[in-house]
């Protein structure tokens, strides 16, 4: 099954991948790269890329497979990916899931970065790097649109994204199809590890990919892939741009150096008066932002939008519980996110300092 002799076959694809990491600045020379490889075509062609573009960059790699245990042949398929690393003299780690009981796509997906975050941290690993095409992103797009979302989803499956300091997560394939990626394992002679899940139409993202997508091609657009991809891109470039405007925005609204007896409020208040100023997308962002620092989960758009009914409210007036139990109230000019149970407080006076100009 394993023929690991093609390293010096070079094609379009590696020339394009070449071009891809060096212009969006994906990766810099030396790098020490964990590639997940799940056993797939997508992976398993960004494998093969970067193992034969490895001689001009100079890349530490190493290969991360994830078992789930939910299929009978998972053993083999990781035992699999463990002899291929090794015929191309690889590292090879392998991740187990114990009891991963919650079988949807959410819960499996954060299990496999959570445990591809843990292996890059334990031996050094710079990247993570993912086979994710621009089949995935058109699919993902559709996925997110039919589900609802706003531009934020629309976007996701970005070239690069931070895990922590430390690590990013890389997509060099973003602008390669799933055709593309199985011509060239079937030109470089590589054994593709069949999930048979993935033929499965109960899941959504199986539908999308098995029905609506071709429906789409065949009636509508042949490039429809192509083109979902390109406005995936431009929501990209948009959403970075208004997150940097949002955050501009709640810096202006947190106060700053506040009084010794308040200073546990600096980052649970926001100036609505400043905030009100700003157009509701920035508005929404900006509070999402603010939520994200103070709550023990992500904000969702009812939360979020309990926030903006706060900016123009009496004095006084408040919100029911977050998660956690923290309440938003109005306070003269500010709104404050309060994590106290008591019932019996004292309303905050904006001293001189404070005041709106």
């Amino acid at each position: 099954m394993l023929n690991p002799s093609n390293h010096g076959v070079w094609t379009p694809l590696h020339s394009k991948i070449h071009q891809t990491l060096r212009q969006r600045q994906l990766l810099s020379a030396n790098d020490r790269i964990l590639i997940a490889v799940s056993g797939g075509q997508d992976s398993l062609c960004l494998a093969k890329l970067l193992l034969d573009l490895r001689r001009k960059w100079h890349w530490q790699l190493a290969i991360a497979h994830c078992d789930h245990r939910w299929r009978p042949d998972s053993t083999a398929n990781a035992e699999y990916v463990a002899q291929l690393a090794h015929s191309w003299d690889l590292p090879f780690h392998l991740a187990t899931a114990e009891n991963l009981a919650d079988r949807s796509e959410a819960s499996a997906r954060q299990w496999r970065y959570q445990v591809l975050e843990a292996i890059a941290l334990k031996h050094n690993y710079s990247s993570i790097l993912l086979g994710h095409t621009q089949s995935d992103r058109a699919e993902t797009f559709l996925f997110n649109l039919l589900r609802g979302t706003g531009a934020d989803g629309l976007q996701a499956l970005t070239w690069q994204r931070k895990l922590s300091d430390r690590i990013q997560l890389v997509r060099p394939l973003l602008e390669v199809t799933r055709s593309q990626t199985e011509e060239f394992c079937q030109k470089a002679e590589i054994f593709i590890w069949e999930d048979a899940t993935n033929q499965d139409v109960k899941y959504a993202r199986n539908r999308i990919r098995k029905e609506l997508i071709p429906y789409l091609r065949t009636h509508f657009n042949p490039q429809v892939e192509q083109q979902i991809a390109q406005t995936a891109e431009l929501l990209r470039a948009e959403v970075e741009y208004l997150e940097i405007i949002a955050r501009d925005l709640l810096e202006q609204c947190i106060p700053q150096n506040l009084p010794k007896v308040l200073c546990d409020r600096e980052n649970k208040m926001v100036n609505r008066r400043k905030m009100v100023r700003a157009p509701l997308a920035i508005q929404r962002r900006a509070m999402r932002q603010w939520l994200q620092k103070v709550l023990p989960a992500d904000p969702n758009f009812e939360q979020i939008e309990k926030l903006i009914q706060l900016i123009g409210a009496p004095n006084c007036s408040q919100t029911d519980p977050f998660p956690g139990g923290a309440i938003a109230r109005v306070e003269g000019d500010w709104i404050v996110l309060d994590q106290s149970t008591s019932k019996k407080r004292q309303f905050f006076t904006t001293p001189p300092e404070m005041t709106t100009n």
